[in-house]
């Protein structure tokens, strides 16, 4: 019982934030982003944290579900929910071929496959006029008029993947995962199938990106592809929220989307495009000082507190 007390007190406080700051429109917004980018860096965790196969690409699936849900449901209103539906389907469709081609890849060459992908959707998007509107993006009727009501959402969407990802990561699945990103060669010796639990992994992790995507069009109405393809804003911030937060942990990519996320609308306020200099420092000091992420660095402190306590 005492381990679930973090997780209700969690809870009670993201239920409860939208109704303290209502009259906060800045703050719900900023709210509203973090729940966003934390549903992609759970996704990409899936992949990257728990299976070992880590993305530089995963705005090719955010910028689908965005696209996706946009031209299927320009108006939205009630078909809100089926079209953040259609949003994740799109993109696990496209993470399928995709899957099948990259995972002959391991390391970096996996992960610079999957950010070359993302940039041939960029251009996609940027040149089919016709369908996505071009370089001169897209506009959305306003679907939703509440804050508060976008931001339930994306809480909603982001409980499902924390769920998913902590039930998979204690069943067979997780374990299987574990295998693969411990030793694939090892783990294929020992009969499991390896690309089938990669493929599962990728799929649903592309599934939640194309809804943090859709909802992201929800919730601003208008996107063009520099921004929902972006290399930098969402592949590269995914990884870091997942790596600042704790890799192959529940709880690190939402750490990593509240530290991520805040500091760079402050930095962006003060620095403008100044806060992609603070993305590199970071991935250097991350890297260099803190391998297991907030998270990991947390339990480590706990570990010694008690080992130290027991002594």
């Amino acid at each position: 019982m005492r381990k679930a007390w973090p997780v209700i007190a969690a809870l009670a406080a993201a239920l409860a934030f939208p109704l303290l700051f209502q009259s906060n429109a800045y703050l719900l917004n900023v709210g509203t982003i973090v729940l966003i980018f934390a549903i992609t860096g759970s996704s990409w965790n899936l992949l990257g944290g728990y299976a070992g196969q880590p993305s530089f690409g995963h705005a090719a699936f955010f910028g689908v579900g965005a696209y996706a849900f946009a031209i299927a449901f320009p108006e939205g209103g009630a078909w809100t929910v089926p079209g953040l539906l259609v949003g994740g389907l799109a993109a696990a469709l496209i993470a399928l071929p995709i899957g099948l081609l990259v995972f002959r890849l391991r390391g970096p060459y996996f992960a610079l496959s999957m950010l070359a992908f993302a940039e041939i959707l960029r251009l996609v998007a940027q040149n089919w006029t016709s369908v996505t509107g071009g370089a001169s993006g897209f506009m959305l009727n306003p679907t939703l008029s509440s804050k508060i009501a976008h931001y339930y959402l994306a809480l909603a969407a982001l409980a499902a993947i924390l769920i998913i990802t902590a039930r998979m990561a204690a069943s067979r699945p997780g374990f299987y995962f574990l295998a693969v990103r411990e030793d694939q060669d090892v783990a294929e010796a020992l009969g499991v199938n390896t690309v089938a639990y990669k493929m599962l992994a990728l799929l649903v992790s592309a599934f939640f990106t194309g809804v943090a995507g859709a909802i992201y069009a929800n919730y601003f109405a208008y996107f063009e592809p520099n921004v929902v393809f972006s290399i930098v804003e969402i592949s590269l911030a995914t990884y870091l929220i997942a790596v600042l937060g704790g890799m192959g942990t529940v709880a690190g990519p939402l750490v990593g989307s509240l530290v991520l996320t805040s500091m760079g609308e402050v930095l962006r306020v003060f620095t403008g495009t100044g806060n992609v200099l603070f993305y590199g420092v970071l991935i250097v000091v991350v890297v260099l000082f803190m391998p297991d992420g907030v998270v990991g660095m947390a339990r480590q402190l706990a570990q010694r507190r008690r080992s130290r306590a027991g002594s």
